[in-house]
């Protein structure tokens, strides 16, 4: 294994105050991955996430047919599945009251109809559709607050290509992976790793989509090295960080998704972890480089190029993750 030739930036004193004098959602987190706090207090902090702030508010939205927005997916963001995936985000414990109920409603009385493929209209929520892309985030959001993704995960192994990830096109003849689809669909093999010990043929298929990431050293072309400036379905830039990602990739969360799988140090993630580290301002914080068009449900952030407290808290935690103090 290589080297680890860095040594992690100690976050500085006044913004981990700031990013403490904030919603609960990224106190706990802060306290959980930056700061080191004891298992009690992360605890009880998380414990306030359901009842104070963006993510009560959130809750509150929640119709009585279960939906969010009207759909169970949309363009918009304010759909089902984008709560949800806001709700993960945001570390609800889905032990909580607030979080079960929330979730039994989707799983007994949201389906896909009007939301995807006709076929589909007679599916269960967390029976999914038909997109690997959008089934990624279902499965994901399913496997975090405790539901049976197990069809969802079936249909993705089936999917996944030879160059180890997915694409939505795949079903239109498309032979090679895309970035944004593979994103979803890793996210949702862990979730389901950690929910359903044992699940083999999941584990491998993640480790193959992986390693189809760490071999273009998250944002290059594997055959030429060329640096991958935008995507060619939604036309991001993924040196640029947003939050919330949504459904588009950028080297912010791939980073992010490897620390959670608990990937150690390796020399192909310098590049993406030096691109981290340099969009550090001198405040010691972290922009919210873009954020995409539609609707948001709850706002999370100030604004587009204002300090962003989200890409900090994740910036940060990726950066010592990688790049450990006693390196």
């Amino acid at each position: 294994m290589a080297t680890n030739p860095w040594q992690a930036p100690k976050p500085q004193k006044s913004v981990v105050r700031w990013l403490l004098d904030s919603d609960p959602s990224i106190r706990w987190q802060v306290m959980q991955d930056l700061i080191g706090g004891s298992a009690e207090e992360v605890r009880a902090e998380r414990a306030r996430v359901a009842a104070e702030g963006a993510v009560a508010a959130l809750l509150a939205l929640q119709g009585a047919d279960g939906r969010w927005g009207g759909a169970a997916w949309n363009r918009g963001w304010n759909s089902t599945m984008h709560v949800l995936m806001l709700l993960r985000d945001m570390g609800l414990d889905p032990a909580s009251d607030q979080a079960r109920r929330a979730v039994d409603l989707v799983r007994d009385r949201v389906t896909w109809r009007g939301c995807g493929p006709k076929e589909c209209d007679g599916n269960a929520f967390f029976e999914g559709e038909v997109e690997p892309c959008i089934n990624g985030q279902v499965a994901a959001v399913g496997a975090y607050f405790g539901q049976d993704v197990r069809g969802i995960v079936d249909r993705l192994l089936v999917e996944q290509l030879p160059d180890g990830g997915w694409n939505c096109e795949s079903a239109k003849g498309s032979t090679r992976s895309s970035f944004n689809t593979t994103i979803c669909v890793l996210e949702a093999l862990l979730a389901y790793e950690r929910a359903v010990p044992g699940s083999e043929k999941a584990i491998e298929a993640r480790l193959r989509g992986q390693e189809y990431l760490l071999e273009r050293r998250l944002f290059r072309r594997r055959s030429t090295g060329e640096m991958i400036e935008r995507d060619r379905k939604g036309g991001g830039v993924w040196t640029r960080f947003a939050f919330p990602t949504w459904w588009h990739y950028d080297v912010l969360r791939g980073l992010d998704y490897l620390r959670n799988a608990g990937v150690a140090y390796d020399e192909r993630v310098a590049e993406a972890i030096n691109l981290v580290a340099s969009k550090c301002d001198s405040d010691g914080v972290w922009p919210l480089d873009v954020r995409y068009p539609g609707v948001m449900p709850v706002e999370t952030d100030q604004g587009e190029g204002l300090p962003s407290r989200w890409n900090t808290l994740r910036a940060l935690r990726v950066l010592l993750h990688f790049v450990p103090r006693d390196a």
